[in-house]
């Protein structure tokens, strides 16, 4: 999950050339997460209407210390909260699953928490480790037949790579490496202090996926608001596009989950949960129960909203990102159908 932790930014200073600006797509993209902690992939393959997906992230993958992204038959770190170690061949399957129906799949590197699994990304970028590290991803790449790469490095972890000054210089490596590939490199940011990707980076990216959500959770933000509102959507639009990030870009980032608060307090509660635990009226509202201090309430967001984002994403952006694929509720509440219809409305 991408979990919000407070840190300070800054951005590199760094002057490099810059690869030519992203194409638009030939239709609005939907962009969807798909989590590898939630155990085997594959299955949730067959719960997913891939005519109305065009990128699939497969979500998270880390280097280990040494920079490899495979050991022997297996992902050197995937985390799967338990599930297992994950094969390589189970990272083919889904792959392949995907361009079957015409969906692209990149691989998501990092996440919000950074598994023990993991190397130290700080000292992976350092420059005498980063050719290795970024030639390990590339040959991933190739073996695989992936479609790129999707830059998921967050606040604290992604706040020391850049005061380092090796954010940029690591995005510029990949880039080169994927475009010669004909790949894509994206990413994913928050758009607070402390949790942006560098002004210096945003040209290298095809798409600049903005997370726009978890306005409040546990233990951050301000109780009673709600946490992925339109209007959050609308100002976090207004950040990227002042910081440079073209329409052809600009993805929204949308959530298939909510946060619960007071007697509702169980965590992070996910679309078809909330829809299996308090009905069909979920689908038409944001809000169960009363949003404020101290109040008991579940902040989430229902089809009308799902909706308004998405029209809003198609006029200024290249279309919408969902975290995740999983919490949606295939059926008559379906969110991706509400996308999909909202980003198409020629096609229905």
């Amino acid at each position: 999950m991408k979990h919000l932790i407070a840190g300070a930014f800054c951005l590199s200073a760094t002057v490099m050339a810059l690869p030519a600006a992203a194409k638009p797509a030939s239709k609005p993209v939907v962009i969807g997460y798909l989590p590898a902690f939630k155990g085997p992939m594959l299955p949730h393959m067959d719960t997913i209407d891939l005519s109305k997906v065009t990128h699939i992230n497969l979500s998270f993958v880390n280097p280990d210390a040494q920079g490899q992204i495979v050991s022997d038959t297996q992902m050197a770190c995937m985390d799967t909260h338990g599930h297992g170690p994950t094969p390589l061949a189970d990272v083919k399957a889904v792959i392949a699953r995907a361009h079957a129906s015409g969906v692209k799949v990149l691989i998501s590197l990092g996440g919000g928490i950074i598994p023990a699994c993991s190397g130290d990304w700080p000292t992976l970028l350092k420059p005498e480790n980063r050719t290795p590290l970024v030639q390990n991803l590339l040959a991933f790449v190739d073996e695989t037949g992936l479609d790129g790469l999707d830059v998921d490095l967050e606040w604290q972890v992604l706040t020391a790579i850049d005061r380092a000054g090796e954010y940029t210089p690591f995005i510029r490596d990949l880039s080169a490496g994927l475009k010669a590939r004909h790949k894509l490199l994206t990413c994913a940011t928050a758009s607070a202090e402390g949790g942006m990707i560098p002004v210096d980076s945003i040209p290298y990216f095809d798409y600049v996926n903005i997370m726009s959500y978890d306005g409040v959770g546990p233990s951050w933000g301000t109780a009673g608001q709600e946490h992925s509102s339109l209007a959050m959507a609308k100002r976090d639009i207004a950040v990227w596009q002042a910081r440079g990030v073209t329409k052809a870009q600009l993805v929204l980032g949308v959530p298939f989950y909510g946060h619960a608060f007071g007697t509702y307090a169980n965590g992070m509660l996910d679309y078809k949960g909330l829809l299996a635990t308090y009905g069909d009226t979920v689908a038409a509202n944001d809000i169960i129960g009363k949003p404020c201090n101290g109040c008991d309430y579940v902040t989430y967001n229902g089809r009308p909203t799902i909706r308004a984002k998405a029209e809003l994403a198609r006029q200024v952006g290249a279309g919408v990102m969902i975290w995740e694929l999983t919490g949606d509720q295939p059926g008559p509440n379906s969110l991706l159908d509400a996308l999909h219809d909202s980003l198409n409305p020629g096609a229905q």
